[in-house]
């Protein structure tokens, strides 16, 4: 017998047909003779729907009634859920955040969970009752009202509370069957990967991977909780899905386990910096109080000692408040001139393979040279080599890419 915590996300949910067979899905796992927890994001569109009518009575509300209003479409999930399951004979009952509680800060729309009280939801499930728990909420730590935990917050939810149940997994079911190699859209031999550790699954999801949220990786990296994603859609329900898991569990590890790209990058230029210290605290400093996440960074060599060019990106969002701030300092910073552009994508490698062996960027370069794609800016880490390159060259690259490593399935 196992401790499983299952999560289902919003098209999982979407209407009560979907429900009804998320409901079955549970009840196998209990038929199995396993204690289940299930965590349930809002109907799909159902939040949107919510944060619309914030926005439309009033466009500057109060954050903390905002998270009364978006908090509801978890809520109705998990009645309608907990009611299809009693309908197939499985006790179980719905739970809110407040309700457990999921303790949390009180940074309202984006609040992070401190602590979550398990010991009810314990003893109910070792009585063999199904626990249906309201993703993406949780109760503030000093205001005692409803919050909401922003991006990702179902997943978060989800790794949080099997932490907190000491959890054998945390099975995440979604759209994929999976976690492959790269887009299968863009890569029909894509395959897809059994096991991944912890730390290429953060690098995946926060380099344009979909599949897992950051915020849910880095959770479970942080309490060692093994996630299996799986589709949600019956006929995948016998085919085994990806395990996040720690380096340990995985006997061989792959050179490269995956290439990804995201196309939400903008690229910025300030020519003719001066070349003295501290003025990168002082173009990054400002970027940083506007809360922009600076992500690639290059600064040429300066030639006479005087002046150098100094090359970032910044999320696509981002690109205009960003110009505004430089903009604002143009005198003080006493660059020349500012070049924004759109039109670019990053390319990454990643696995944890790349530690013991050499030659990994090299192979990387050579493929995108030899099909004359540019490279404009590059970074590394110790698991990860990511480029910059023009937005029309996205397939051709990662298709290359994907064969250069030896991923092709078949």
């Amino acid at each position: 017998m196992a401790r499983i915590v299952m999560k289902f996300g919003g098209t999982s949910v979407g209407d009560v047909e979907r429900i009804r067979t998320v409901a079955r899905r549970i009840a196998e796992e209990v038929e199995a003779g396993h204690q289940v927890a299930v965590v349930v994001s809002a109907m799909s569109g159902e939040t949107n729907r919510l944060v619309g009518l914030c926005r439309s009575v009033s466009p500057m509300h109060d954050a903390r009634e905002y998270d009364v209003v978006v908090a509801t479409g978890e809520q109705v999930t998990i009645g309608l859920l907990a009611m299809a399951l009693q309908d197939l004979g499985v006790e179980a009952r719905s739970w809110t955040g407040w309700q457990i509680p999921v303790q949390t800060d009180a940074a309202h729309g984006r609040a992070r969970i401190l602590d979550i009280q398990t010991e009810e939801l314990i003893r109910r499930m070792e009585q063999g009752q199904v626990a249906v728990v309201a993703g993406f909420q949780g109760l503030g730590d000093t205001d005692r009202r409803i919050t909401t935990l922003g991006r990702g917050g179902s997943d978060t939810s989800a790794v949080a509370l099997a932490a907190a149940l000491e959890a054998d997994r945390c099975d995440i079911y979604t759209d994929v069957d999976g976690v492959y190699t790269t887009d299968p859209r863009i890569v029909p031999k894509a395959r897809k990967l059994s096991r991944v550790t912890y730390e290429e699954m953060l690098e995946m999801a926060s380099l344009g991977a979909k599949v897992l949220q950051t915020r849910s990786v880095e959770m479970a990296m942080k309490y060692n909780v093994r996630v299996q994603v799986r589709h949600s859609w019956p006929e995948y329900w016998s085919v085994p899905g990806t395990l996040v898991c720690g380096e340990d569990e995985i006997v061989e590890k792959e050179l490269v386990s995956g290439i990804t790209y995201s196309r939400d990058e903008a690229k910025v230029t300030l020519t003719r910096v001066s070349d003295l210290p501290g003025m990168a605290a002082r173009i990054f400093g400002p970027l940083a109080d506007g809360n922009i996440n600076v992500d690639m960074i290059v600064q040429n060599i300066s030639e006479d000692g005087q002046a150098t060019d100094l090359t970032f990106t910044v999320p696509t969002g981002d690109r205009d408040k960003a110009v505004a701030l430089l903009e604002a300092r143009r005198e003080e910073l006493g660059y020349q001139s500012l070049i924004a552009t759109d039109g670019v994508v990053k390319v990454s490698v990643i696995g944890v393979g790349m530690r013991s062996h050499a030659g990994v960027a090299q192979t990387m370069f050579k493929a995108l040279a030899d099909r004359g794609i540019n490279i404009q800016v590059i970074t590394t880490s110790e698991i990860k080599v990511s480029v910059l390159i023009a937005e029309e060259y996205t397939e051709l690259a990662v298709r290359a890419l994907h064969t250069a490593y030896g991923l092709d399935a078949g």
